[in-house]
């Protein structure tokens, strides 16, 4: 069974500070922790109520039940289901420019929209996302919950983007979306190995990020009235990445 003390550790981990200074992050409920049980992360405390029926086959360090009312406490769920693990986080692997599609991320700053993009990359068979350094963290609780997973089979590093982008071969396509001044997407030619880059919610792509942009692409809107909110960054990135899949 839990101690208190246990439960004051892993209910720290509800705070950022907390989870980066042990190196770890946290995954809940039944579908996400089979997920994670399937994949080669190292899990380090896994928490489960009686009901959990999958405790013969984890691979975790330490198992310990716990009551409802204190997986509650531990939880940054509103309703806690069953499991919660605490997993050690993968080092961040380089990213290889060869023959493939990766995505770049400018200043992501919504948790849901970072998860909704790392598994749409899981979807289309996008290996690797690199994000600024100003992006969202990938192990916030809303980002890896948005997930439903994928955060376990997609290579998410951060950068600083001039940086890294300064680096990226002369012959690489660079795609980036703006609102004004770029290709419809539907008329341009579209690489199967480049770089796409994605700006923020309410910015677009930074300033000192643009210059780097090869081929500017936008998705044209099809509202009659012209009035129709831009779409946000996962929504955007799904329709993009589609688009090359396509081709």
């Amino acid at each position: 069974m839990i101690s208190k003390a246990e439960i004051k550790t892993i209910a720290s981990y509800k705070i950022s500070k907390y989870r980066d200074q042990d190196n770890i992050f946290v995954v809940e409920g039944v579908k996400m922790v089979d997920e994670l049980i399937r994949s080669n992360q190292e899990i380090e405390i896994i928490c489960a109520t009686k009901e959990y029926k999958h405790l013969n086959t984890i691979k975790a360090k330490q198992v310990l039940e716990i009551k409802e009312d204190d997986l509650k406490k531990i939880s940054s769920l509103s309703s806690p289901n069953q499991v919660l693990a605490i997993v050690k986080r993968k080092q961040e692997k380089e990213v290889e420019l060869k023959s493939k599609l990766v995505l770049v991320l400018d200043q992501i700053k919504d948790p849901g929209n970072l998860g909704t993009i790392i598994r749409l990359a899981d979807w289309f068979g996008i290996e690797d996302i690199i994000c600024s350094l100003n992006t969202v963290d990938q192990y916030n609780p809303k980002t890896v919950q948005s997930t439903m997973g994928s955060i376990f089979r997609v290579n998410t590093i951060y950068k600083d983007l001039s940086q890294y982008l300064c680096s990226v071969p002369k012959s690489y396509p660079i795609y980036g979306t703006i609102i004004e001044g770029g290709k419809d997407i539907y008329q341009q030619d579209l690489s199967k190995e480049a770089i796409i880059i994605i700006g923020s919610e309410s910015h677009g792509i930074s300033p000192e990020i643009r210059p780097f942009i090869t081929h500017p692409i936008t998705i044209p809107s099809f509202s009659r009235d012209k009035r129709a909110e831009s779409l946000n960054a996962s929504i955007a990135t799904s329709i993009i990445v589609s688009e090359f899949k396509r081709r």
